[in-house]
């Protein structure tokens, strides 16, 4: 029997902790061992945001008698890929392991069940977001989207540049008709969700917002620990009245010597079009005693800067690091409905412990974008592991820089750079959202 000291004296042995599907019965305790691996104990109202994501059969609890000492669950979602079509993933999220509890394997079990489940249930990814870089990529997980953000000096700045397009490149040389309006907290969750429908299926990367989401944003249903304060919020509408943007800010009361000097922090940015972007930059950046625009995340490669009179006035923010991180578990699958650039051939040898995506596969396009994953006996051109290929599915990483940094083999010169071309896409893949 294999047994394992915890911090204070002697823990129950390894295989008396039962790892079991939680029901909803279970969600209090389970509730309650999430907020202390996240550090958050004895959060009020926590057990109710934790039904708005409890989907039958697919929370785990690892208990020690009673008490539930680790936690994991995943959430049927949708992520957009490259192209426009939208592929059904596992979601997996309040990953937690009680500090009394780690190094015994608890996190390994959960998650070998979890990617088992995802494989039979067709879902042919996984997605989380780690807290920890060293923890996921033995899973086979790679980070595949980034986070970025930005800080305008808007004094230096000198305001948006006037040639900038207000219209949808009709040839008109007035502005387009249409109105930016402030809106309550109802009213979003409201608005927000359907424009979020049309938004995501022109983003990669994107994912669905659920109830869960909405409910935080608008303090409907805050999620624990969050020390929520009703921001302002902005949607833009079109001569027709459809809302086609939106923006979700604070801003902060900072006064130096009798003088206002108020940073603005955009905490949501949605727009369908340039014309609206355009639009809402405008407002965002004319709002009285900011002196300051904090924009926490937006697309890696977004245009703002050059929107500026002066794009350096515009420096990097806080919020720059790799974010959501992706597994493929089933390969055919999983490329199938993604666009590619254009034609083109290249054979991949994917090692991956677990087994769903190694082998070796060659992964074709015709001019037209449709590509195929299939497995071939064909010489391979690159060698990679399963958290390679995570990274690279989006398109956001380049196989070139991880050839350089040592985590792809190229076995034909000049292999990554075709590989590149196959998976590049005009904008980087981009997720804005946790979960």
């Amino acid at each position: 029997m294999t047994t394992s000291t915890a911090v204070e004296g002697t823990a129950a042995p390894v295989d008396e902790i039962e790892i079991r599907t939680v029901t909803e019965d279970d969600l209090g305790a389970w509730g309650s061992a999430v907020n202390v691996g996240f550090l958050r104990p004895g959060l009020p109202g926590a057990s109710e945001y934790r039904r708005l994501r409890h989907f039958p059969g697919r929370t785990q609890g690892a208990f020690d008698g009673e008490r539930c000492v680790a936690t994991f669950r995943s959430m049927p979602y949708e992520l957009t890929l490259p192209g426009g079509q939208l592929l059904p993933v596992s979601a997996i999220t309040g990953v937690t392991v009680t500090q009394t509890h780690r190094r015994r394997g608890l996190l390994r079990r959960m998650m070998t069940n979890e990617l088992a489940a995802a494989s039979g249930r067709g879902e042919a990814v996984a997605i989380l977001i780690a807290a920890e870089y060293n923890i996921y990529g033995r899973f086979g997980f790679g980070p595949a989207t980034r986070t970025h953000g930005w800080r305008v000096d808007l004094r230096r700045a000198g305001g948006l540049r006037a040639d900038l397009p207000t219209t949808d490149g009709d040839g008109a040389t007035e502005p387009a008709p249409g109105r930016i309006d402030l809106v309550g907290m109802a009213e979003l969750g409201k608005i927000g969700r359907e424009l979020h429908e049309r938004w995501r299926r022109g983003q990669p990367g994107a994912i669905c917002r659920d109830d869960a989401h909405w409910g935080g944003l608008t303090g409907e249903a805050p999620m624990p620990g969050s020390d929520w304060k009703e921001p302002f919020a902005v949607v833009h509408r079109d001569a027709g009245g459809t809302v086609t943007g939106l923006a979700v800010y604070r801003v902060d009361d900072t006064w130096v010597a009798g003088n206002p000097e108020c940073t603005l922090s955009v905490t949501d940015f949605l727009a369908l079009d340039r014309p609206t972007a355009v639009r809402l930059w405008r407002y965002l950046c004319s709002v009285d005693w900011v002196s300051t625009l904090a924009v926490q995340n937006i697309a890696p490669d977004d245009p703002l800067p050059f929107y500026f009179r002066d794009p350096r006035a515009v420096r990097p923010g806080e919020h720059d690091a790799d974010f959501m991180w992706l597994r493929v578990l089933d390969v055919p699958a999983a490329f199938a409905p993604r666009r590619l650039a254009g034609a083109g051939r290249v054979v991949l040898e994917v090692t991956d412990p677990a087994g769903y995506a190694a082998g070796r596969w060659a992964l074709s396009s015709d001019a037209e974008g449709t590509g195929r994953a299939e497995r071939t006996t064909d010489r391979a051109d690159l060698a990679l592991d399963a958290r390679a290929l995570g990274s690279l599915y989006l398109g956001a990483e380049r196989a070139a820089r991880l050839a350089a940094a040592g985590l792809v083999e190229e076995l034909r010169p000049g292999a990554a750079f075709a590989l590149d071309r196959l998976l590049g896409t005009p904008l980087k893949a981009w997720n804005p959202d946790s979960f």
